[in-house]
């Protein structure tokens, strides 16, 4: 019982919610309505005042009319002119009036006359004297009520009494309501037949009413309630009692129906987990199917009294409502998806076409000059952003709400989230646009970066990555790049040729002619080398105890100066002992006398001996 007392307790919920919104609505209405018709009547103020006049005139002008004599033709002709002037004034006064009403009945909603059940007779527009239309309309339902509990009222004694400008519903002494002008107006109608109207609606809901009322008539309603009551708790018990025969049928079988959900080794959903799961499901849609046929039942238990029936029309008007205004919403945004669809469109074949045209250049099929081939796809890119970005401008105010309160709030806070995070970024973009157009290398090249050297594997606008001669991959940001010194070994080294070099340290006692030849046959000997232009020697300092050389080469293979500095040295080496050099650099102290040379056993002659100590005695002379 306790889970059915929820059912209806979330049920009166729903209802006293749709109460409020329906109350907090026409406050706020009631409020809007009052600025519009105070702005209408100062519009119209005027016009009133002029009707005054014209009625005051009119009057005065028909009492000389009818005091002239039959014989003064020319007065009654000049009088006649003036109220024909007169008359059009006031059509003109009612034309006006209208041309107002009409611009307001756009705006303005009208305030419900109720009967004696709670039922809308009709609405209140305007005004009379100092009563607002809420004011009015409320009154009015108030004497129609007060009418009702009149046990010896004649329904039929309720009349219509008119005048010039105003027109009363009354029973005997009490004035129910007046019809001025402007309701006629409001109803597009004349003062006469919109009071008739009004007094058959007041007749009609009273006369029903007391029918309604009748001691059978509620008997038959207590029982429909009780009727209903009845079908839907019996309509809880058997989805209640399906669902826990459900569950124990599937738990009877689970072990035959569900298998464990899994690919090779890894389990996406167990057994266990699949069971859980359909537990899960099967308990929405009970709560589901309870919520629904609470839905239905309430509105049906609200309208069988005539003074609950606005509660069940709020509560259908509650859910039906949302789903209402997205479907007008979908169909008045038809228009501008089209919009959206066709922008879309020509701008995607405007970046096909433009795509095209850079793919042309950088297959250099298409030359423009002092444009390079390598610029082709990071300028297309920027071209690419730059035209999405416009195309999105383009469709934002098709967006529906984009011009809401919370849309713009939104977007502000992305901007600033976006503006305060990605400095760091953004000047690596910029840093990326500017290293593409300095072009200080491409894909592929050998370069070198601070202390890190490797060759190019990737640019894109935040980082540039290279490739070690180890295998390593680095990462570098591109404004510390743009911060920094770059050196390209390979730009210059297809045409010109790279120049390597390394140096030697070499003891004054080797003729420099010998090592000039020394090293450069070493650098011919090694691959890879260039024959043309022909390496050269440079000495490049005149130390204590040693001759700095410097051997010079050129090479086509950038990307290969480790192997390169190594066959070159093996081959320095050689050489060097193939001519009897030794190498005794930086620092080397050796006493000749009882020394082997330094040059390998290889290089030197079979029968090679070590020196012997020589000893030198000097004598003296005797005396």
């Amino acid at each position: 019982m306790k889970k059915y007392l929820g059912v209806f307790l979330i049920g009166f919920l729903l209802a006293s919610i749709a109460a409020k919104a329906q109350t907090d609505s026409l406050a706020n209405q009631d409020s809007m309505d009052n600025v519009l018709l105070e702005a209408y009547e100062s519009k119209i103020a005027a016009i009133e005042k002029q009707r005054l006049e014209d009625s005051l005139m009119r009057a005065a002008l028909e009492m000389q009319l009818n005091s002239l004599k039959t014989t003064d033709n020319l007065k009654k002709e000049e009088l006649q002119a003036q109220l024909d002037e007169i008359a059009n004034r006031e059509s003109n006064r009612l034309s006006l009036k209208k041309a107002q009403i009409d611009s307001l009945r756009k705006n303005t909603q009208g305030y419900p006359v109720l009967g004696v059940m709670s039922d809308t007779l009709f609405h209140i527009y305007t005004k009379i004297g100092a009563s607002r239309p809420k004011e009015r309309a409320d009154n009015i339902s108030q004497k129609i009520s007060g009418l009702y509990d009149d046990d010896f009222l004649i329904v039929d004694s309720i009349r219509v009494i008119a005048e010039e400008n105003l027109a009363d519903i009354v029973y005997n002494e009490t004035i129910i309501m007046s019809v001025s002008e402007m309701d006629a107006l409001w109803n597009d109608t004349t003062i006469r037949s919109l009071a008739d109207s009004y007094a058959v609606e007041i007749k009609a809901s009273i006369v029903q009413a007391r029918k309604d009322n009748s001691f059978v008539t509620i008997l038959i309603r207590i029982g429909l309630v009780i009727l209903s009551i009845s079908s839907t708790w019996l309509v809880i018990w058997m989805v209640g009692k399906g669902h826990r025969r459900l569950l124990k049928y599937i738990a009877a079988r689970k072990d035959d129906w569900l298998k464990d959900l899994s690919y090779k080794d890894y389990t996406f959903l167990s057994a266990y987990q699949e069971f859980k799961f359909i537990i899960f499901i099967s308990r929405f849609l009970k709560w589901l199917i309870y919520a629904l046929v609470l839905y239905i039942a309430l509105p049906l238990v609200l309208s069988v009294f005539p003074f609950t029936r606005g509660w069940s029309y709020q509560l259908f008007d509650l859910i039906w409502s949302p789903f209402k205004a997205i479907f007008v919403s979908v169909v008045e945004f038809l228009p501008d998806l089209f919009s959206i669809l066709a922008i879309y469109l020509v701008m995607r074949y405007v970046i096909k076409f433009v795509s095209y045209i850079f793919d042309e250049i950088a297959n250099e099929k298409l030359v423009i000059t002092g444009f390079h081939t390598d610029w082709a796809k990071p300028t297309y890119n920027i071209v690419r952003f730059l035209l999405y970005a416009f195309t999105f401008v383009m469709i934002f105010p098709h967006l529906p709400g984009s011009d809401s309160p919370a849309f713009k709030g939104v977007s502000v806070f992305i901007g600033i989230l976006f503006s305060l995070g990605s400095s760091s970024a953004i000047s690596n973009m910029i840093a990326g646009l500017v290293i593409t157009y300095m072009r200080p290398f491409k894909i592929g090249d050998r370069i070198r970066l601070g202390d890190t050297s490797g060759d190019v594997v990737e640019k894109t606008l935040l980082v540039t990555r290279l490739k070690t001669i180890k295998n390593e991959e680095i990462t570098i940001p591109n404004s510390a790049i743009l911060t920094g010194n770059t050196i390209n070994y390979t730009s210059y080294s297809q045409n010109e040729g790279l120049i390597i070099h390394t140096s030697v340290t070499i003891g004054y006692d080797v003729p420099w002619q010998l090592m000039y030849e020394i090293l450069i046959e070493a650098a011919l000997r090694t691959d890879l080398i260039m024959k043309d232009p022909k390496p050269f020697v440079l000495q490049t300092s005149l130390d204590d105890f040693y001759v700095a050389y410097q051997l010079n080469a050129y090479t086509k293979e950038a990307s290969k100066q480790a192997l390169i500095y190594s066959n070159l040295h093996q081959n320095i080496q050689d050489v060097c002992n193939e001519k009897g050099v030794e190498i005794l650099s930086p620092h080397y102290r050796a006493q000749r006398d009882g020394n082997s040379t330094t040059i390998p056993s290889d290089y030197l002659p079979k029968d090679y001996q070590a020196p012997p100590f020589n000893v030198n005695i000097k004598k003296e002379k005797p005396e």
